[in-house]
This record gives structure tokens, C-alpha cells and sequence, in this order.
């Protein structure tokens, strides 16, 4: 029962992690750790949840999480569960409905990483094939293709053999060529760091739990994260101040909304004035300490979990 108290507060614990991490200014300074922070945040909770529920369950064993596991595959193929055959270990109906609580939530957690990566895979194989037949190249555009469309927008469509920028004919008419040039480098360091994939397990989470607003509500702060790692890689190419600019046309034209699966430019304000300042007035990055502190904490918690999963207490 001790693993499953512990475990249970690691759980309780990522919550206020993840709702102070939201509302710190640090993670505008290094993107790149607090996105890693976010990642194991969500992780943690999720087998810190798991376990908790499955050490409580399977606490009648003696063995831990991994053993009670093993435990109880051998009594589920003797076909008893409330009393084993093979250790003689009685389990209560309570603590069966908490393994069965833990293998449902795990299966609703994998069967939302499974079906968001499925309908990610389908809309870009079908907007793939409508780009064959609506977008061209266009030899002063290098690096894109361009989309008649009168309205302002700017994405990449992620693949696994083909990649695209798309450049809608609207935003050739509101960016200069500089600032044309700010976004194209923007899109491309999305697509050569696949933040497509680092943002998968978030959207997964919104579609396993499209009723809880906290979920939307992180999902939205890591999806500001992966832009400014964007913008990050794109200054390091053009000036700041050209892709503050171009965000700012952007955001003055309405640009249009881009299918599923792509990552563009937003046009929601808040967000854009937040990487606009940050783009003309950047702040001091984090020192190598202080991203060594937050990844040393990650891996901590992640190992001690883990401990706690093998560990019989």
C-alpha cells in the first residue's frame, strides 16, 4: 500500500507541477527544456496513475507492480481471480475494479495516441493529394508551394516521405520578401525538428479527454512552446524583427484555418503578441545549470516511478 500512496502523490504532484509550469516565465526562456518538462510531466502522471491503481489492486501479492502483474496473468490462466490457485492470494472485489480501472485508463490512453496518429496519417495522405492538384511552385518562392487562395495562411504539412510548405496567395500579398522568407525558415525547422510528433501525445490526450479544459488548456501552452522553438530556429536564419512582422500581417489579415495534422501560423492574439515581444525583447535563455536542474529533476521523477513499479511496498 505504500507504493500505491506514493505513487498516488507523484500523480497529485504532476497536477500542481503542470499548473505552476503553465504560469511560470521561465519556459519562454528555453523552450526546448520546458517542452521536454511537459513531456515527462504527462508521462509521469500517466504511470504514476496506472500504478497507483494497479499497486493498490494487486498490493495482495506482495510483489510490487511488475510481479503482481506476472502474479496475476498466472491466476487469470488458472481462471480465478478472487482467489488464486497458484499463491493462494485472495483478492477483494475493490481491489479488482482498481485493475481494472488501471487497464481501461491505459487502454483509453493508447487507443487515443493510436486513433489521433491514424486520422493525423489519413488527412495529410488526402491533403497531400489535393495539393497535386491545386498548388504549383513557383521559382521567386523557393522552399514552398503556393496555393491559390485569396486569404492569408502559412503551414507545413509534416510526412514521412514528403514534406511541404504551403504558402497561400493571400500571404504573398501581405509579406514582403524578407518577411516571406522569415515564415518559409519557420515552417521548415518545423518540420526538421518533427514537432508534429512531439505534439502528438497532447493532442491524443485532448481526444481521449474532450471534456476536460484543463487538457485543452495545456495542450494550447506546449503548442505555444513548439512555436517559439520554431521562431528559435528561424532567427538563427532571418532577422527577429521579419518574422515579428510577418506574424503581425498575419494576425492583422485574419489568416484562414489549415487542415488537421498541419502546423501554421496563429492568428490568436494573445499568443502572437507573447511571440512578437519575446521575437523584439528577448529575454535572457536559460543557463546550462538551470536546464541541467530541470532535466535532472525529469529523469528523477521518472526513475523514481519507475522504483516504485518493481519495488514490493
Amino acid at each position: 500500500m505504500v507504493s500505491a500512496a506514493l505513487l498516488t502523490t507523484i500523480a497529485v504532484g504532476c497536477f500542481v507541477a503542470a499548473a505552476r509550469l503553465r504560469r511560470a516565465s521561465w519556459p519562454a526562456r528555453g523552450p526546448y527544456v520546458a517542452v521536454i518538462a511537459w513531456q515527462v510531466l504527462g508521462l509521469a502522471w500517466g504511470f504514476s496513475t496506472i500504478g497507483a491503481l494497479l499497486a493498490f489492486g494487486l498490493a495482495p501479492y506482495g510483489r510490487g507492480v511488475i510481479g503482481g502483474l506476472f502474479a496475476l496473468a498466472e491466476d487469470a490462466w488458472a481462471h480465478d481471480l478472487y482467489l488464486s490457485r497458484i499463491s493462494g492470494t485472495t483478492l477483494g472485489a475493490t481491489q479488482v475494479g482498481a485493475v481494472v480501472l488501471a487497464f481501461s485508463l491505459t487502454l483509453l490512453l493508447f487507443s487515443g495516441l493510436t486513433a489521433s496518429f491514424v486520422q493525423v496519417l489519413r488527412v495529410r495522405r488526402r491533403h497531400h493529394d489535393l495539393l497535386r492538384l491545386v498548388a504549383h511552385d513557383d521559382p521567386e518562392v523557393p522552399g514552398a508551394r503556393i496555393l491559390d487562395h485569396p486569404t492569408a495562411a502559412a503551414y507545413c504539412l509534416p510526412g514521412v516521405l514528403r514534406s511541404e510548405v504551403v504558402i497561400s496567395a493571400g500571404a504573398l500579398k501581405v509579406l514582403d520578401p524578407s518577411e516571406l522568407a522569415a515564415v518559409i525558415a519557420h515552417e521548415h525547422a518545423h518540420l526538421r525538428q518533427r514537432h508534429d510528433l512531439v505534439l502528438l501525445p497532447f493532442s491524443s490526450l485532448k481526444r481521449a479527454f474532450p471534456h476536460v479544459k484543463v487538457v485543452e488548456t495545456y495542450y494550447r501552452a506546449v503548442a505555444l512552446l513548439i512555436e517559439m522553438c520554431a521562431d528559435d530556429q528561424a532567427r538563427r536564419e532571418r532577422s527577429p524583427r521579419e518574422l515579428a512582422m510577418a506574424l503581425l500581417r498575419f494576425g492583422a489579415s485574419g489568416a484562414s484555418p489549415v487542415p488537421a495534422g498541419a502546423l501554421a501560423v496563429t492568428t490568436d492574439e494573445p499568443e502572437v503578441l507573447t511571440r512578437v515581444s519575446r521575437l523584439l525583447n528577448p529575454a535572457k535563455a536559460l543557463t546550462p545549470s538551470q536546464s541541467a536542474g530541470v532535466l535532472g529533476a525529469a529523469v528523477l521523477l521518472m526513475a523514481s516511478i519507475l522504483t516504485l513499479w518493481h519495488v514490493p511496498l
